[in-house]
């Protein structure tokens, strides 16, 4: 299957954000594979299903994602997933449950739950700010703050939190949505075994929501490949969007 790898991309972002998030990414992703099917996929309860209920496992969560794939025709030869953070919990247990569906799969940020501590899942240093989101009222403040969270380039706050708003105002993501997910999330558990596929993690040093301790004890604990940035915030597509897909065009290259 590693003969699949990096021809049928499927993209899973993370909490509260849906398939237009991946902004100035895709064309990147595409450079990179020109001859690759690039398929962005949507959460329940995100982009164009963001009047459903999110369910609260990922279990469930994943279910609706592979439906979805399956109705999309993204199934007809095996997928290599890129996930961030929720997303990457999705696309862990797509591969333990649906092995042969996926023939690898690149996870950026993410964390589990019997292998880091709660307080580095979500960093303690961002809850303050975790609790002001929820009260501001303006969507393009929202949007910034968010921004200014996941992000650690400044220059492009502006034109990006715009974005972000828009997208909001198009296709709003609830608070009860974001909680569904915050508590599938907090309770996801990969298991005692790791799926048979290529995984390369990439986690990014100066993640202030996520403790790149995460992405290690992963590594630790299965020994799989990590590549490390050494600046970038949670949104690693959005910070250094080249950048990943090198890591990912050199991963495949040397899989095959």
């Amino acid at each position: 299957m590693k003969s699949e790898l990096g021809k049928n991309w499927l993209l899973l972002r993370g909490l509260a954000r849906e398939s237009a998030h991946w902004g100035d990414f895709v064309p990147l992703l595409q450079a990179a594979f020109p001859d690759a099917n690039v398929t962005m996929l949507d959460l329940p309860g995100t982009g164009r299903f963001h009047k459903e209920i999110s369910p609260r496992t990922i279990s469930a969560i994943t279910d609706a994602v592979r439906r979805q794939a399956l109705e999309n025709g993204c199934l007809k030869q095996p997928a290599t997933i890129l996930a961030i953070s929720l997303g990457a919990m999705v696309a862990w247990e797509w591969m333990r449950r649906f092995p042969d569906d996926i023939s690898g799969a690149s996870l950026i940020n993410t964390s589990f739950a019997d292998l880091s501590p709660f307080y580095h899942r979500l960093r303690w240093q961002s809850y303050g700010k975790i609790a002001a989101l929820v009260i501001k009222r303006n969507v393009c403040n929202r949007e910034l703050a968010i921004l200014q969270l996941i992000s650690n380039r400044r220059d492009q706050d502006v034109q990006i939190s715009l974005a972000w708003e828009r997208i909001q105002k198009q296709r709003p993501i609830s608070l009860k949505n974001s909680v569904r997910q915050i508590i599938a999330a907090a309770s996801y558990s990969p298991g005692d075994k790791k799926p048979g596929q290529p995984i390369l993690l990439m986690n990014a040093k100066g993640d202030k929501l996520v403790a790149p301790l995460c992405s290690e004890a992963l590594y630790k604990k299965w020994n799989m490949e990590l590549r490390s940035h050494p600046w970038g915030g949670h949104d690693l597509t959005l910070d250094d969007g080249a950048w990943v897909a090198m890591q990912l065009k050199d991963w495949v290259l040397a899989m095959r």
